[in-house]
């Protein structure tokens, strides 16, 4: 995975663990978050991009893995 996309990723599953206060995301689900830089806000497909990493949690680095299950908790794959 991208870098940068997957940064964006995990800072809109923050924010929306912090409001629902969990990681089931609709597949549906669009997030919306500030990047530094843009004047606009982005839109990530946070349901498609939660059902993807799920998906390939065993090619995600240990820095994936963690910055995943830091928003709140456990995270299928977590090493």
């Amino acid at each position: 995975m991208c870098q940068r996309p997957f940064q964006r990723g995990v800072q809109a599953l923050a924010q929306y663990v912090a409001r629902e206060g969990l990681h089931r995301v609709p597949r549906t689900h669009q997030e919306q978050i500030t990047v530094e830089g843009r004047t606009a806000p982005l839109i990530v497909k946070l349901g498609v991009w939660v059902s993807n990493a799920r998906s390939r949690h065993d090619t995600l680095t240990q820095e994936q893995s963690t910055a995943l299950a830091e928003p709140g908790g456990e995270w299928p794959g977590t090493r």
